[in-house]
């Protein structure tokens, strides 16, 4: 038996899988990926990162290993662990309450919220009563009205019209108060920072 047919074609195969690994590492990206665990809010350094490489059209909107200038300094919005790949939505401003707050979201009536609500307004949260029978009116609240004080952190809804949803960070105790407080009874009020 020849063996010549035999040596050529595992030379033929041996350089087809050749052509076929090049071809995925053509088709690979160096990227950034967290080289150990971070904990929300902590400042990334360089020492945080290391390259990896990723797959061209993941979808992920991966930052490239060249770009370590984008990241360095900027704090985890997340709590993430070791090999997290990182992307602009990781990065930014703490995406959790701090101890001792907490987000609580709140469907608001069409006429119980200001215009000009959006994240970062200072707001008071006031429980208000029914209106009676058929009234149009918005009703007033109570002088013994508990009011909370909070920080918009999103709003949905309230460009259109509707009920809006608000979440609002508050401390832990207002918050389990807020959300246990009767369906459709919040106003949100705009106050002035000082008054916090």
């Amino acid at each position: 038996m020849s063996y010549l047919p035999l040596g050529a074609l595992l030379v033929l195969g041996c350089s087809a899988g050749g052509v076929v690994v090049a071809l995925n590492l053509g088709h690979r990206q160096a990227v950034l990926a967290l080289a150990h665990p971070v904990t929300v809010g902590q400042t990334l350094m360089e020492r945080d990162l290391r390259e990896v490489n990723l797959a061209r059209g993941s979808g992920l909107a991966a930052i490239p290993s060249g770009a370590t200038d984008r990241i360095v300094g900027r704090p985890a919005a997340y709590t993430m662990p070791k090999g997290t790949l990182l992307t602009e939505s990781v990065l930014g401003e703490p995406q959790v309450p701090p101890r001792g707050k907490a987000v609580v979201a709140v469907g608001v009536k069409e006429g119980r919220f200001p215009a000009g609500l959006e994240r970062g307004s200072r707001v008071a949260v006031v429980q208000v009563p029914e209106p009676a029978g058929d009234s149009t009116e918005a009703p007033l609240p109570k002088p013994s009205s508990p009011v909370w004080y909070a920080t918009v952190v999103a709003a949905w809804g309230k460009e259109r019209g509707e009920t809006a949803v608000v979440s609002l960070q508050l401390g832990e105790d207002e918050a389990r108060e807020v959300a246990a407080s009767p369906t459709d009874s919040i106003s949100v009020l705009l106050v002035r920072e000082e008054a916090l």
